[in-house]
């Protein structure tokens, strides 16, 4: 039903036979193994994605090779084209991807050779599920603001102290990578980063947090939790450097699932419109049906081309893609809302009708526009590097 839902996409120059060979193979698979998995119990639904991804080899796209991964480095070109097939079909398991690479990218980037051979294997196999705890009710967008302590507790452990929320895979990971002040300097310069393995004394589960597209998502308490010294990922004081190294590469990734959203909305708009009887003909006959098609198209493609401009920038060894990934996130987001907007509004009644598929489209994208960086914080983040190139060259 979905075949070739990726449009003449893969025959952009940003991609190679490997990846147009991953993408046809993963659409395969969604396509026949996704619509068996559970549903009903979210947690059970999220951990037999995990499992599926994790046996079907999928899950090999975000580990390095040297553990089992698909490249020497994360390929960015093949996360996103990951993230907006699953997306397109099930949002469920796009989540479920995503997470086994926001939560264990620190480790792929920053951990010691012991963490990742301990760590990374389980990831791609399926068998170990990770989770990535920077959020708190009170530093979201304002990371410099987080207020959960980690501090040294004689010479081998460190003991961390505060609260996590919005916490995604929070109460089902095997582990957290839990980013804490460290106190080395003020503001962002003081927090570090460790990985705080589920069941560890002092952790624990306090909310669990029901969205409209549900998804497990917890808050987390530390309360006296104590971790070895070797649990740090990089540095002291380097755990903001790692969170945004980190969300270098999976923010173009949230974009790719928005993506994926709106490709299905405007698949979902197409069809409905043409078969759709109205006034002695069809909906798409209709002029105002059409405009709203066209605008639909229009914004899927410009918000792919970004998607895929950051991802191959980021692939070709730029050490930075900070703009053009917020490019990305901030135009597909906002994009992919206004297409499955319209598309609720071509289908009447039917749109707002739970089960039918475009209702939990507008569930699902909603939250897109908030998590990994709201569109406000994106606006700031662009802009700030616009005005900071401007600067150079004027001082040049």
């Amino acid at each position: 039903m979905l075949d070739g839902i990726l449009g003449d996409t893969l025959d952009w120059p940003f991609f190679e036979p490997r990846h147009r060979h991953f993408a046809q193979t993963l659409a395969d698979w969604a396509d026949a193994t996704l619509p068996g998995l559970p549903h009903e119990d979210v947690d059970a639904a999220c951990r037999a994605r995990v499992t599926a991804l994790g046996e079907g080899g999928f899950l090999r796209a975000v580990v390095p090779e040297a553990y089992g991964g698909l490249a020497p480095a994360l390929d960015v070109r093949t996360l996103c084209l990951a993230r907006e097939i699953l997306a397109a079909r099930d949002g469920l398991a796009d989540f479920a991807f995503a997470m086994q690479g926001l939560g264990t990218g620190a480790i792929s980037l920053a951990g010691s050779e012991a963490m990742k051979a301990k760590i990374l294997p389980g990831i791609c196999e399926g068998t170990r599920i990770a989770a990535f705890a920077l959020s708190e009710k009170e530093a979201g967008s304002d990371v410099a603001a987080m207020a959960t302590t980690a501090v040294a507790d004689g010479n081998a452990h460190i003991r961390i102290d505060g609260e996590k929320s919005w916490i995604s895979n929070g109460g089902i990971a095997d582990h957290y990578v839990v980013f804490a002040r460290s106190g080395e300097a003020p503001g962002a310069r003081g927090l570090s980063a460790y990985l705080v393995e589920a069941g560890t004394p002092g952790l624990e589960i306090s909310e669990r947090i029901d969205v409209i597209a549900p998804h497990p998502l917890a808050t987390l308490r530390f309360d006296g939790c104590r971790i070895p010294v070797e649990n740090r990922i990089g540095a002291p004081g380097e755990g903001f450097k790692v969170a945004m190294a980190t969300l270098d590469i999976f923010r173009a990734t949230v974009g790719a699932a928005a993506l994926g959203f709106a490709r299905r909305a405007l698949h979902e708009s197409i069809a409905h419109a043409s078969r759709r009887k109205l006034f002695g003909g069809t909906l798409g006959d209709l002029q105002l049906s059409q405009a709203a098609i066209a605008d639909s198209a229009a914004e899927v493609d410009a918000a792919a081309l970004l998607v895929y401009r950051a991802a191959w920038t980021k692939d070709r060894g730029a050490a930075r893609v900070t703009r053009e990934a917020a490019l990305a996130k901030m135009v597909a987001t906002e994009n992919a809302q206004r297409v499955i907007d319209r598309a609720v509004q071509i289908h009447g009644g039917l749109g707002v009708t739970r089960g039918v598929k475009v209702e939990e489209l507008y569930r699902e994208i909603r939250a897109l526009r908030i998590y990994e960086g709201a569109t406000e914080v994106q606006k700031i983040v662009i802009a700030r590097d616009l005005l900071k190139a401007q600067a150079g060259r004027a001082g040049a």
